[in-house]
């Protein structure tokens, strides 16, 4: 029979690390945002996302794609690497060792709380070699000015750059759908360079998602 005495000496059974009560701390009133871990947070209000779009399509140009992608790789680096301190710190294992379950609600929560909308990871394509991950509510997709090509070049490179590490191979990431362009999330695809090229031409001819994934797990 369990004794009170003998549930008190068990180890806590640790919750969401990213719960937004409890990782998003500070004085609001003031301007000052941290986690739980005292880091500071900075917050990306509408305008300047939007003057970020503007500069760079100004000065660069048909660049400024190319500019936010790598940008994007090297935040999802470093996004990759305080994930994996604060995830295996607080429940005491490397991510190696977690439940996917138990992984991706903390993916899917950080994603949240960091106010970067809801994800979700798609892995029907993974014996094909190919990664799908589904955002809706994406504040750089909203404040994305409009075009006729999906425009989360951001996002694109931090998922590249945080599955890369993750999986230990240099994966691309490319989008497919947009809700700048009118669709109901944005969907991009992961996989290696070479197999998720094709991505590329067949959304600039508007094909579409199901589509293009059946071309390229049918593609050898």
């Amino acid at each position: 029979m369990i004794t009170v005495a003998d549930l008190l000496k068990e180890q806590r059974l640790p919750g969401n690390y990213f719960a937004f009560d409890a990782y998003i701390q500070g004085d609001f009133e003031s301007g000052l945002v941290e986690n739980r871990r005292g880091d500071r947070l900075i917050a990306l209000p509408e305008t300047l996302i939007q003057a970020i779009y503007a500069g760079l399509q100004h000065e660069i140009g048909p660049s400024a794609g190319i500019a936010l992608l790598n940008c994007g790789r090297w935040w999802g680096k470093n996004f990759y690497t305080r994930f994996v301190e604060q995830v295996s710190e607080y429940y005491g294992k490397p991510i190696a060792e977690m439940e996917m379950v138990e992984f991706l609600q903390c993916l899917k929560q950080c994603w949240k709380t960091h106010g970067w909308g809801v994800f979700d990871l798609d892995l029907n394509y993974s014996s094909q070699g190919f990664l799908v991950v589904k955002i809706t509510n994406s504040a750089f997709a909203q404040q994305a000015p409009k075009g006729d090509s999906p425009a989360c070049f951001l996002e694109a490179g931090i998922l590249s750059a945080f599955f890369s590490q993750l999986t230990g191979r240099e994966l691309r990431c490319v989008q497919i759908t947009c809700e700048s362009l009118g669709a109901d999330s944005n969907q991009f695809v992961l996989g290696l360079a070479d197999r998720v090229k094709p991505v590329e031409a067949w959304v600039a001819e508007q094909v579409d998602f199901e589509t293009i994934m059946n071309q390229l797990c049918g593609s050898k």
